[in-house]
């Protein structure tokens, strides 16, 4: 809920899904671009022009969608539709890739009935490979009579978009502003090739809130900063990442803008639905068996409290030793060390849980058996105080297992 606050700022809203916000249908089918006979093409559509808001990888290598759903949102800051396939990531296939990418933006467009620039791609798979356009086109033809505004096609939608999850990943909130009943829900995907500045995730937010798409972009861009930017499982920084979000204004809230008396609580709702989607691929990390939570405190920024959270966080040593449920401290202090940025090296605080380690940078006896106890346990919070100043940052990640590398030993077979 709304952290800080005497009351909450928003409410979860447990049966809600992405078309639960006023205006948007969803779905999702398979077209066989995966072997399996899971769904592999998905949309979510809305009914009017919605502001529609992106952030994308920092990969130099960006898939041919990226460049789509750029233009689409460059044009007017506004989207109908986003068309998405798993199974194949349309990701360094050349001037071909780009062709298909277009094809698939203007099949769809003209199949509902609304402008190619109103509609935003997104692919995920296999890099390097073309899209089987025939199954493509087949798809595109047949999915918009699966669209519905109920639940079970936005989890249609949401088997639509996973490749090695092992869980969908699905969230909605309300919130009330000028005396209406605002939503905001997402949906992603993401299990593995994931690193903070965006990684192998994609994210998918829609609102009925009346906001213009810079003030969406705004509050986008901050919210990834805190949470999608804040998770790793193993390092990777994918070409495809893409969090599009899209507000179709249905709600009847006088437009949200910094100086709304409504913004905190809107941007707060926004920021929660990102981290329970950033928390849940971070636990469904590829092989995990637990999630893993860093938080930074005492630093000289917020920034630098960032940097120290996700170093610890992307540790092998360190996700090796939470695997094997081994209170090795020192692996985090020397994660802490080396992550370029100001420690006293006679300051530091670490605890696993309630458990102390280590206290102003020296070893303090702890018992072996409770913190194996702990750390066998399916959720492992790392605490690091520096007690310099007052930065703070939360990181989110897994552990490393043996199934991590069986997974990605055989990824395209």
């Amino acid at each position: 809920m709304g952290q800080g606050h005497t009351a909450p700022l928003y409410t979860v809203v447990a049966e809600g899904s992405i078309t639960t916000p006023k205006g948007f249908t969803a779905g999702g089918i398979h077209c066989g671009l995966k072997k399996t006979t899971r769904n592999d093409l998905g949309a979510i559509v809305c009914e009017v022009p919605a502001a529609a808001a992106g952030v994308y990888t920092t990969n130099v290598f960006q898939a041919a969608p990226l460049k789509v759903t750029r233009e689409s949102i460059g044009e007017g800051g506004r989207l109908r539709a986003v068309l998405v396939n798993s199974g194949n990531a349309n990701a360094c296939t050349g001037e071909q890739g780009e062709a298909d990418a277009y094809e698939m933006r203007n099949k769809f467009a003209e199949r509902v009935g609304i402008a190619a620039d109103e509609v935003a791609v997104a692919s995920t798979g296999v890099i390097g490979e073309l899209l089987k356009m025939d199954k493509v086109r087949s798809g595109i033809s047949e999915l918009p009579a699966k669209l519905a505004s109920d639940k079970q096609a936005a989890e249609s939608f949401c088997q639509a978009i996973l490749t090695t999850d092992l869980v969908q990943k699905m969230v909605c909130v309300s919130v009330e502003i000028d005396g209406q009943l605002i939503h905001i829900a997402g949906a992603a995907k993401g299990s593995g090739m994931i690193h903070p500045n965006m990684a192998t995730m994609l994210g998918f937010v829609t609102t009925d809130a009346e906001i213009g798409s810079e003030a969406l972009q705004q509050l986008l861009r901050e919210a990834t900063n805190h949470t999608f930017n804040m998770i790793t499982v193993d390092g990777d920084t994918s070409t495809n990442d893409m969090l599009v979000a899209m507000a179709s204004g249905l709600a009847g809230n006088s437009e949200l803008n910094p100086q709304h008396e409504g913004w905190a609580a809107f941007g707060a709702a926004l920021r929660h639905v990102c981290e329970v989607l950033a928390k849940a691929i971070a636990r469904d990390g590829e092989g995990a068996t637990k999630l893993v939570e860093v938080q930074v405190r005492g630093a000289v920024s917020d920034a630098s409290a960032q940097a120290i959270a996700k170093t610890v966080i992307g540790s092998s040593l360190v996700k090796s030793a939470v695997f094997g449920a081994d209170a090795n401290w020192g692996r985090i202090i020397a994660a802490v060390g080396r992550a370029g940025e100001p420690v006293n090296p006679d300051t530091v605080d670490i605890s696993l849980g309630s458990i102390v380690t280590l206290q102003q940078s020296r070893p303090v006896a702890f018992d072996e058996e409770k913190a194996l106890e702990y750390l066998k346990g399916d959720t492992v919070v790392i605490h690091v105080d520096l007690h310099m100043e007052e930065g703070a940052a939360t990181a989110w990640g897994c552990d490393l297992t043996y199934d991590y590398v069986r997974i990605n030993a055989a990824y395209r077979t």
